[in-house]
């Protein structure tokens, strides 16, 4: 590691090989959490290149725990965190609110490092375990329409570094690779990102794989659709912009869409949106993310159209009674 430290202290890049395989003796332990922080600590004053971040991804599907749900054709729906908003768990929110509308999700997620709810928290909250059980994530999509893969379960190498990234508290890599390791390869991603740079370097990534994907990027710096500025959308099919009115929303304010400061608060939040007893804002904000997941899914369906499913997944109470199931079944 010593060596490798040198070389990018020094503003040398890493090759695809090499960063590969540097998180795998990083998941093996060989690596102390000092030189762990080091090397995370690098990615911070610099980009990342594709050749490492492709690296990095290959290493984690490399030493992933595999699940093979490909029958369902679900979607992923993440953000990438460290945009430093700690919004409430839209993405979240918009996947029940997608499975509502009757299409399938697979959601990879983990406990909150740059924010104090991520996916896991707000999930665990409700007493969920998770699992690494496939029937049971089977069953879920069956009777659900959604199954859930808590990231430190089938990527050790994210259980390794949980602690560093804690104690760090500012979005890594690890924020940017999330989205890139879901175990069970999902066919059809939408990913939220914090910046336009980032944006593009998945571009190219995702068009490299075959997948059906749409980025999203709020040009105000949320990694989701937050409806507080015009955003960005990149996918197959598609480059461009919107702003909240062109799909008949009002614009909301950066303290509509707070989490709050404990995890109780953020689930609170959440059920209120599942609920339909959220604010316009909150609602909104989960309605577009999850529009434009349905129209990952099934790019002939128009916005306006994708935008009106996702409202009446919420407004019928499908939405509730999915993730209502969801924790009955995973409990």
């Amino acid at each position: 590691m010593k060596k490798i430290l040198y070389r990018l202290f020094e503003h040398q890049n890493l090759g695809r090989e090499e960063s590969r395989e540097v998180l795998v003796r990083m998941a093996h332990g060989d690596y102390n959490e000092s030189q762990i922080a080091a090397f995370i600590t690098v990615y911070l004053m610099r980009s990342i290149t594709i050749d490492e971040l492709a690296g990095f991804r290959d290493a984690l599907l490399e030493m992933r725990v595999p699940v093979d749900l490909s029958e369902y054709g679900a979607i992923d729906i993440v953000g990438t965190g460290g945009d430093n908003k700690n919004t409430f768990n839209i993405s979240t929110a918009a996947c029940f609110t997608v499975a509502g509308a009757g299409y399938n999700v697979v959601k990879h997620g983990n406990y909150g490092s740059t924010s104090v709810s991520g996916a896991s928290n707000v999930i665990e909250q409700h007493g969920v375990k998770f699992t690494q059980d496939a029937d049971v994530m089977r069953r879920s999509l069956d009777e659900c329409n959604i199954a859930y893969l808590h990231a430190q379960f089938f990527n050790p190498a994210l259980k390794i570094v949980a602690p560093v990234r804690r104690n760090l508290g500012v979005r890594t890599f690890f924020n940017m690779l999330g989205p890139l390791v879901n175990p069970t390869l999902p066919r059809r991603q939408m990913l939220g990102v914090y910046n336009l740079k980032l944006a593009r370097l998945y571009y190219y990534l995702y068009q490299q794989s075959g997948v059906d994907f749409t980025i999203v990027n709020s040009l105000d710096g949320y990694d989701e659709i937050s409806l507080t500025s015009e955003f960005k959308v990149l996918s197959n099919t598609e480059e461009s912009i919107y702003s909240p009115e062109q799909l008949g929303f009002s614009r909301a304010a950066e303290s509509d869409l707070y989490g709050g400061n404990t995890v109780g608060e953020a689930a609170a939040i959440f059920d209120r949106v599942l609920s339909d007893t959220a604010t316009e804002q909150q609602k909104n904000a989960v309605i577009a993310n999850a529009a434009f997941a349905i129209r990952t899914v099934d790019s002939s369906v128009s916005i306006g159209d994708a935008v009106a499913r996702a409202r009446e997944s919420i407004e019928s109470g499908s939405a509730r009674r999915v993730f209502d199931k969801f924790v009955e079944i995973n409990s």
